[in-house]
């Protein structure tokens, strides 16, 4: 286990676990949280023996935000929220391009800059009771396009004009309806709907993934995904990956992919 500021990893069977660990405070995201998340990303886009990542709140809450009393802290008066806006943005950055597959994995409050968190995995899971919002109009935040655009890529223009121009919440049920929770599990079905999932995630082929995910980004961003989409698929020949696929389909087994994005 590893640990920085309010933020804790654990690894067991491929699966990491990085907790937002602040319950006393809801796991509202610090300054120290927000600067700190892309180096515990860092070391777990690192590790062979991570295959997939769960991002989870301790306690009763995945994340009320981010914490009020670190918004105004910047030492330049004319821009006193830098700090916390660059860690914020650099945070979700690297969330949205790791290397490895990523599941929030949400009950309770996950409003703000835990949205923000959640949005920028690649799957949610949330359990019935979870709220979720995004309230920059509550505070007088002028919400950064990153934020937005990811909205957008989710739930759509309409919807992501509401959250963001009401500020208001929606619950779990609400979130899977419009496109913002990908799983909905019932009370304290969880940890078993993550860890299927996680299951799921760890015996398919990480290239694949990490292809997938390297086209999707490059689609959402406008740019031509054809160069990575080739180097991806002569990777996948010269690395053994297919054809371990092949041969464990034919041999009817589960196959034992070699590639991990730790070598990448």
């Amino acid at each position: 286990m590893t640990s920085v500021e309010g933020l804790s990893t654990y690894v067991d069977g491929g699966v990491a676990r990085l907790v937002l660990d602040r319950p006393a405070k809801r796991n509202a995201m610090s300054l120290a949280m927000w600067q700190g998340l892309p180096q515990v990303l860092g070391a777990l886009a690192r590790d062979r023996a991570v295959r997939v990542v769960v991002v989870v709140g301790a306690g009763e809450h995945f994340c009320a935000g981010a914490d009020i009393g670190d918004l105004l802290t910047g030492h330049d008066p004319a821009d006193p929220m830098a700090p916390v806006r660059e860690a914020d943005l650099a945070a979700q950055r690297a969330l949205l391009d790791f290397p490895k597959p990523t599941v929030a994995a949400v009950r309770g409050s996950c409003i703000g800059g835990g949205l923000e968190i959640a949005a920028s995995c690649d799957l949610r899971v949330a359990e019935e009771g979870a709220r979720f919002g995004v309230t920059p109009a509550r505070l007088g935040v002028a919400y950064a396009p990153l934020g937005i655009r990811t909205l957008l890529d989710l739930v759509g223009p309409a919807t992501t004009r509401r959250l963001l121009l009401t500020a208001g919440l929606v619950d779990a049920v609400e979130a899977h309806r419009l496109g913002l929770v990908d799983v909905l599990t019932g009370p304290g079905g969880l940890d078993d709907a993550v860890a299927g999932l996680t299951d799921e995630l760890c015996s398919r082929s990480q290239l694949t993934i990490a292809a997938v995910k390297e086209t999707v980004r490059l689609l959402l961003d406008g740019e031509d995904p054809e160069p990575a989409a080739r180097a991806r698929y002569r990777e996948a020949i010269t690395s053994g990956e297919l054809a371990e696929g092949v041969l464990a389909f034919s041999e009817r087994r589960d196959p034992q992919f070699p590639w991990s994005a730790a070598d990448a």
